[in-house]
C-alpha cells in the first residue's frame, strides 16, 4: 500500500505517520531525509543536491523526482510507503503520477488532514508554551507558521483537486482527536 499524506504544517502528518508504519509496516519517505541521505552518500546525486543546497537554492523538481523514484524501488519500500512532504506543487504530483506509472508503482491513497488555520495556531502556542526552549522545533512560532501555510496554501492545496479527480483523495477531519483520526484513516484504507 502506498500514500501520500498531505495536510498544512501542524495538522498532525507526524503521528499520523508513526500510526500507518506501527499498523501497516509502511516506510515513511520524508523529502528532507532523503537529501540528506543523498548527500552523505556522496553519489552523482548527492554531490549535486550538496552543491544546490550549498548555494541557498530548492532542490529542483526534476532531482526531487528522481530521489524519490530511486528510493521507493529498494526492497524496503516494497511492503509500502507513505510520502510525507511531496508533492508539494501541481506539477511535482504530475510529474510523480506520469514517472511512478512507467515504473509500474501506483499510489493507493492519498490522504488530506483538513484544520482549521486558528487551531493550528493554537496548537503551535500551546506546543511552544509546554516544550523547554532547547528542546522547541525550529518552526515552533507564529510568523514561521503563518509563512508556511501561507506557501501551503499558494502550493500545495491545489494539488487536492488533481488528486480528487484521479478518485484518490480522502479528506479527513484533522481537528479529531490523533487516536479519532487514526480510525479514520484506517477506515478509509479497509474500503
Amino acid at each position: 500500500m502506498n500514500i501520500i499524506l498531505l495536510g498544512p504544517p501542524g495538522a498532525g502528518k507526524g503521528t499520523q505517520a508513526k500510526y500507518l508504519i506501527s499498523a501497516f509496516g509502511l516506510k515513511q519517505l520524508s523529502t528532507g531525509d532523503m537529501l540528506r541521505a543523498a548527500i552523505e552518500e556522496g553519489s552523482d546525486l548527492g554531490k549535486q543536491v550538496q552543491l544546490i543546497v550549498d548555494s541557498g537554492n530548492l532542490v529542483p523538481d526534476n532531482i526531487m523526482i528522481e530521489m524519490i523514484t530511486t528510493r521507493i524501488t529498494r526492497t524496503d519500500c516494497k511492503g509500502g510507503f507513505i510520502l510525507d512532504g511531496f508533492p508539494r506543487t501541481v506539477l511535482q504530483a504530475e510529474t510523480l503520477t506520469e514517472v511512478l506509472s512507467q515504473k509500474k508503482i501506483k499510489i493507493d491513497h492519498v490522504i488530506a488532514l483538513d484544520v482549521k488555520l486558528s487551531s493550528l495556531l493554537d496548537r503551535i502556542r500551546n506546543r511552544a508554551l509546554e516544550t523547554a526552549q532547547e528542546q522547541r522545533r525550529q518552526d515552533d512560532d507564529e510568523e514561521t507558521l503563518k509563512h508556511r501555510l501561507n506557501v501551503y496554501k499558494e502550493q500545495t492545496e491545489p494539488i487536492l483537486p488533481y488528486y480528487e479527480k484521479l478518485g484518490l483523495l480522502k479528506t479527513i477531519d484533522g481537528m479529531l482527536a490523533p487516536d479519532e483520526v487514526s480510525k479514520e484513516i484506517n477506515d478509509v484504507l479497509a474500503e
